[in-house]
């Protein structure tokens, strides 16, 4: 029997299972009703693609202005509803972002989508709205040594800094999106508390930001120290103003994505093809990659708005840029790079 069966090219077989993969994700939408309403999972999700800035930030090489231009328009394109697109830091700290003004003076902004940028301070507040920017975001810590180690300050000093920035926002009808690093854990304290997290959160959220980014900046969350983490900031702020930003480091961020879900959260943060990293966050890996994250919400039935294949593109494009393999296991399955 061995010697009559078919040998089938490799190749041949993941062209043709790639060619099926959207099929795959729209079936299982159909079987997936009952399972959502056992685990009152929503019925959208708001993707945060964070890989122009999260995800180019540590990059060795410095990435053609142009490249990131393309990369913001492609996922315009794709249908990705916020794209977090530069940061206005100094180019002494994060010299892959000192070209923010270029940038956003030269993407083109589509209508229905948001192009926050990262501001950690009212200098850095104000150059951003000198250059287009509608929406920005702020960034802190619920670890006191990753904060010194990151913006040079203690976790207290950090929200006293935020104050004046959100006041300006405030003032210029500019909406904040807050940041939390550290969620579960840290690259120097280890096992981060969830009473700091939810502290952290809360005070970002009283100051006035209208949504807070929770972050696993070193992929070591688990679907158990998610939800005790959850449980703890849930308590102190409402669930529809949360986000979840998980690295992939330990491979549980998809695990505890549908965690997040299972819990009311509606908001998530990633990065396409897996770019990232965080340069004062050692061996922290990339960001979950965009493209496995809408696969899988695709699959759950859930809306995103994103057309998984024009994602992948963008995938490829900025991969071939910087000359490395795609981290996303849906772009790897279905021959995209």
């Amino acid at each position: 029997m061995a010697a009559a069966v078919r040998i089938i090219n490799r190749s041949t077989l993941r062209l043709g299972m790639g060619q099926q993969y959207l099929a795959f994700s729209s079936a299982a939408k159909d079987q997936t009703a009952s399972f959502r309403a056992a685990h009152v999972l929503p019925e959208k999700v708001k993707i945060v693609e964070v890989g122009p800035r999260d995800g180019l930030q540590n990059e060795k090489t410095v990435v053609p202005t142009e490249a990131k231009i393309n990369l913001i328009n492609m996922l315009s394109e794709s249908g990705v509803p916020v794209i977090e697109a530069t940061s206005f830091v100094s180019p002494k700290w994060v010299p892959q972002m000192a070209d923010q003004v270029e940038v956003m003076k030269g993407i083109s902004k589509k209508p229905g989508v948001s192009y926050p940028v990262l501001t950690p301070n009212l200098k850095g507040f104000e150059a951003a709205l000198k250059a287009g920017a509608s929406e920005v975001a702020i960034f802190g810590a619920a670890s006191e040594l990753f904060s010194k180690k990151n913006i040079n300050c203690s976790v207290e000093e950090s929200l006293q800094r935020f104050e004046e920035v959100l006041k300006a926002a405030k003032g210029a009808a500019v909406p904040v999106r807050g940041y939390v690093s550290c969620v579960v854990g840290c690259p120097y304290e280890g096992q981060v508390a969830p009473e700091k997290v939810a502290h952290v959160a809360k005070r970002l959220y009283s100051m006035g930001c209208y949504e807070i980014s929770l972050g696993d900046t070193i992929g070591v969350g688990t679907p158990g120290s998610m939800t005790k983490m959850l449980e703890a900031v849930c308590k102190e702020l409402p669930v529809s103003a949360l986000a979840v930003h998980c690295h992939d480091t330990y491979g549980q961020a998809l695990a505890n994505i549908l965690i997040a879900l299972q819990m009311g959260v509606s908001v998530v943060d990633s990065s396409v093809a897996g770019l990232g990293g965080c340069p004062y966050a050692q061996g922290a890996s990339g960001n979950v990659a965009t493209e496995d994250v809408v696969y899988m919400l695709h699959g759950l039935g859930i809306q995103t708005g994103v057309d998984l294949s024009k994602l992948m593109d963008a995938g490829a494009f900025i991969c071939r840029t910087l000359n490395r393999k795609t981290s996303s296991k849906v772009a790897q399955a279905t021959c995209k790079l």
